[in-house]
């Protein structure tokens, strides 16, 4: 059972949910589901509802934890732009699909603050319509931001920190920098996560495809193909290696960097992996595409797949490599797209994702037979809530946790469309796709915000959720330090090259 406070705007009203089928990322079962104060306090069968309590007919549905989107970008400034979704519109359309906490990123200027980017960052959260946390970036690096990633840890509820291995002359950092800021993660308990696309070759690429009158969206793809991003994924893996640390993979892409995350695990590596519903479903044919409109639309980094890397990242997900799925929910209208006309690498990157990623996962691996329920249940609520230590408060629906359910229809079906969607984006990605899977009705905090196509949501209603450091990430970890810490060889004072007695361990740790 969470023991944290029970939140302060949780709803009062008791909420009963009979007669469906609960599924947890473990396990499958018939319970109704009582919720009070915020809360779930009672599941079970044949549960009796109190005399005030609205009672929600859940038969023939499943009752799923609500989504957990570790991977957006709301009201992001990027690229000379800033992302059209904020945190109200963004997160109301989360809850619209299911989802009911995002985990945002704080992304600091080279040189700035990261204790102030924080902050900008949770005064726009104010409006979040569901629960948030954040992710902060490493974006340079100095005493000052050694100091800073101490206080974000210990006193903002932030236990994941962000380094780009991308954006040469922007966000990337050089391998001094990363070595420094993974160290002093691991210190603080805090998982490092890396955007992990090699940022000189990317640049390299760009300027011999434009050299060559490549201008448009194809450029894209072409500029950053998948050994580029097996490279910073490797390079990732053995620094993390070297240091004792756990890493974060965030947007795995393609089969190349899947097969060097699974080789780190199978050496026994604390390797997280991540991929985004787009990835697992829309191909690079896109790029190709003769509206320039369309095609740019879709620019995101890493790029689109052929379609064997989109089921390689399906079969990664079948054998426990890939952990958690994402978003990277990083919306840009039309307009904005343009600055890009004449040059691809000027399309500021980012597409829709928050609000159809359940639906979308769901058609693509249950209803296709590649996932179950409970695995589905694992890779967008359970998975996430464990590895940034918010789990069973969130991702778990059990006595104590935090009543953020989704009523799901698994045969149910629905068109996705711009038209129709509640971002403020004017492009969908998945657009006229028809999905098998929605959410009937989503529950956050124990207050209905989605019924019946309606969103009810209110600005304001999220809580920013602190996040504990030193989470199942760092299990076994000060104890393998231990176990492979150097040590010298004794010898004798006379000059004698006898060994010690007693061996030093064959693998030794020096940082």
């Amino acid at each position: 059972v969470w023991n944290t406070p029970t939140s302060q705007m949780a709803s009062t009203t008791p909420l009963l949910i009979r007669g469906g089928t609960v599924v947890n990322h473990d396990q499958s079962f018939r319970a109704d589901v009582l919720c009070e104060n915020g809360r779930i306090t009672a599941v079970g069968e044949n549960l009796k509802a109190p005399a005030e309590a609205r009672v929600i007919d859940a038969t023939g549905k499943l009752v799923l934890p609500g989504g957990i989107d570790p991977h957006t970008h709301m009201q992001m400034p990027f690229m000379g732009t800033v992302t059209v979704d904020d945190f109200e519109s963004g997160t109301g359309a989360a809850l619209a699909g299911g989802t009911t906490m995002i985990i945002d990123f704080v992304i600091p200027k080279p040189g700035e603050s990261l204790i102030a980017a924080y902050d900008v960052w949770r005064e726009w959260g104010k409006k979040s319509c569901c629960d948030f946390s954040l992710h902060v970036a490493v974006t340079w690096w100095g005493d000052q931001v050694r100091e800073e990633m101490g206080i974000l840890a210990r006193e903002r509820g932030v236990n994941s920190f962000k380094h780009f291995l991308a954006y040469k002359g922007a966000l990337m950092l050089e391998d001094e920098a990363l070595v420094s800021a993974f160290m002093r993660a691991k210190e603080l308990g805090c998982l490092p996560s890396v955007h992990a696309e090699n940022g000189e070759l990317v640049l390299r690429c760009q300027r011999k495809l434009l050299e060559r009158g490549v201008t448009g969206p194809e450029g894209h793809p072409l500029s950053r193909p998948p050994a580029v991003e097996a490279e910073a994924t490797d390079r990732a893996c053995r620094v993390a290696q070297v240091l004792n640390n756990p890493v974060y993979v965030v947007h795995c892409t393609c089969k190349e960097a899947v097969d060097v995350a699974a080789r780190a695990q199978a050496d026994g590596q604390r390797v997280y992996v991540e991929c985004i519903a787009g990835h697992l479903s829309v191909d690079d044919a896109v790029y190709w595409d003769k509206d320039w409109g369309k095609a740019a639309a879709h620019v995101l980094s890493p790029p689109f797949r052929p379609k064997s890397d989109v089921a390689a990242l399906w079969k990664a997900i079948q054998a426990g490599v890939v952990k958690t799925t994402g978003s990277d929910n990083c919306t840009f209208l039309y307009e904005q797209k343009r600055a890009g006309r004449n040059d691809f690498s000027k399309i500021p990157n980012g597409t829709n994702g928050v609000e159809d990623r359940m639906s979308v996962l769901w058609h693509c691996g249950v209803t296709s037979g590649l996932i179950s329920p409970n695995e589905f249940v694992g890779i967008t609520a359970a998975n996430a809530a464990q590895i940034f230590n918010i789990y069973p408060r969130k991702g778990f629906i059990g006595v104590g946790s935090d009543a953020d359910i989704v009523v799901w229809d698994p045969e149910a079906t629905r068109t996705i469309s711009a038209k129709t969607h509640h971002q403020k984006v004017d492009v969908n990605i998945w657009e006229g796709w028809t999905v098998t899977g929605i959410p009937l009705v989503t529950v956050s905090r124990g207050k209905v915000v989605w019924e019946n196509g309606k969103l009810m949501a209110k600005p304001g209603w999220g809580e920013y959720i602190d996040r504990p450091t030193f989470g199942p990430p760092f299990n076994g970890v000060a104890i393998r330090d231990k176990l492979l810490e150097a040590k010298p060889v004794l010898r004798e004072q006379n000059g004698s090259n006898e060994a010690c007695k007693e061996l030093p361990h064959p693998i030794i740790k020096i940082l």
